[in-house]
């Protein structure tokens, strides 16, 4: 990957290349039966599955995948004999629950030592070779360097993925030994090791090569993620969701968004976004881990990100709300209005030209185009309450912390700096003054000045 990040902390599809394995585990199998061998950046990978419940055991060296198995032995339920032990690899984000299903399903029904994925591919180079008896049992991997020119031109390959039994895993895992150009414990020797021991071994072949895909470059990790997002727009489209130009829309492996939604090209959709149904996400908008009620519109090149939005809302166009904010139903956030920490009550409007930050507002209030709220005095963040039916009129400056009383006015133009009780107007500006004739005066005193030069 050459990168300082370890590899399974990469991200595709919106979610780290482990989390989507790990996920994947949790819908076959309970947290606690699920034991994640870390090594290089561990407390790193620990951090990132750490809400999932999963153990963890340390593989201080990286000695193979047969060592892998080795250093979780005592950490999983299944090193007691009992059950099976299913192995995955961290860098298989697209490797799918139906899969694994089947895989466990062969093993099972059959009463085998192991199951082995495999699949076909036009170029093997590089991988293991599958090697069948007549019976069609796998007898042996054979990796390329140790592989005769025949066996070369076998098209099955080994994807590393297996389903033990854990009694006859336990047993004789440690036959595995280290006699390789890599000096390493390689699982695939369990294969012929049970063979040798006379247990069976059965092929599970999977039909689309991409699902095994493992990441080991920028590239491959580009094709996971379009492959991911891929399988995710189909997956809501499925469900009743209108996604136009779905080439062009990013959407994470968590959102949720209900039927007869629509979502506009180069939309983003991202973390755990709930949007439910009737909604609109317009154009090159981006909702970034928020909820969105029904009958929400969210038009072209906005931004929602850790908020609320309860139904009927519309935003935008060119709206931003930033962060931690609650919108309540049917309120409207026009063009160019910035919202930070804000709620704004049920059909307030602030429709043009705003920065609402850290604001408490009542339903029904009207904010003028211009109006901000001055919530930082250099140290320390200030609330501004504004009331039910208050109206602030454009150009305005809330100067925080202050109340707005309800159903009050504020003149427009106006700096508030003190408190403003219900139902009065409150004035913060100049006076005006007009000096008639004044420009005409100045015209010609111009041009005089022009004559002479």
């Amino acid at each position: 990957m050459k990168s300082r990040k370890a590899k399974v902390l990469h991200r595709a599809g919106g979610k780290s290349l482990v989390e989507h394995v790990v996920d994947t585990a949790l819908a076959l199998t309970p947290a606690e039966s699920i034991t994640v061998v870390v090594g290089h950046q561990a407390e790193q990978v620990k951090q990132v599955l750490a809400s999932r419940g999963v153990g963890f055991a340390l593989q201080s060296e990286q000695r193979g995948t047969g060592h892998a198995v080795m250093c979780c032995r005592q950490d999983t339920d299944a090193s007691s004999g009992e059950g099976r032990v299913m192995v995955l690899y961290g860098d298989t984000p697209m490797l799918s629950l139906g899969t694994l299903q089947r895989l466990l399903r062969l093993q099972g029904e059959n009463g085998v030592a192991a199951a082995a994925i495999t699949t076909m591919v036009d170029n093997p180079m590089g991988y293991g070779r599958i090697i069948r008896n007549d019976e069609g049992d796998v007898v042996a991997v054979v990796e390329e360097k140790a592989a005769t020119e025949e066996q070369r031109q076998i098209k099955e390959i080994n994807a590393g993925i297996y389903c033990f039994e854990a009694s006859l895993l336990w047993k004789h895992l440690g036959a595995i030994g280290t006699n390789n150009p890599a000096g390493e414990y390689y699982l695939t020797d369990m294969v012929e090791i049970l063979r040798a021991n006379g247990h069976r071994v059965l092929p599970l072949v999977v039909a689309d090569p991409s699902e095994l895909l493992g990441i080991n470059t920028r590239m491959e990790l580009a094709e996971a993620d379009r492959i991911l997002r891929d399988r995710k727009v189909r997956e809501l489209m499925a469900e009743g969701v209108t996604i136009e130009k779905p080439e062009t829309v990013s959407i994470d492996a968590d959102v949720r968004i209900g039927p007869d939604t629509v979502i506009e090209p180069f939309a983003r959709i991202l973390g755990k976004t709930v949007i439910g149904t009737d909604c609109l996400v317009g154009s090159c908008s981006i909702v970034d881990n928020s909820i969105l009620a029904d009958e929400v519109h969210v038009l072209p090149f906005s931004i929602v990100a850790t908020s609320t939005i309860e139904t009927g809302v519309h935003i935008g166009p060119f709206a931003r709300l930033r962060l931690e904010n609650h919108v309540e139903a049917g309120a409207h956030i026009g063009n160019f209005v910035e919202l930070k920490k804000t709620r704004l009550g049920k059909g307030s409007k602030a429709s043009h030209l705003t920065y609402l930050g850290d604001s408490l507002i009542g339903p029904g209030v009207n904010i003028g185009a211009g109006t901000i709220t001055c919530n930082y005095d250099g140290v320390k963040k200030h609330q501004t309450r504004i009331g039910a039916g208050a109206f602030v009129g454009s150009n305005s400056t809330l100067v925080a912390p202050v109340d707005v009383g309800e159903g009050s006015y504020v003149g427009a133009g106006s700096v508030v700096t003190e408190p403003v009780p219900a139902d009065a107007l409150a004035l913060g500006r100049g006076r005006q003054v007009t000096k008639e004739g004044w420009a005409a005066k100045r015209r010609a005193t111009a041009t005089v000045a022009t004559t002479r030069k």
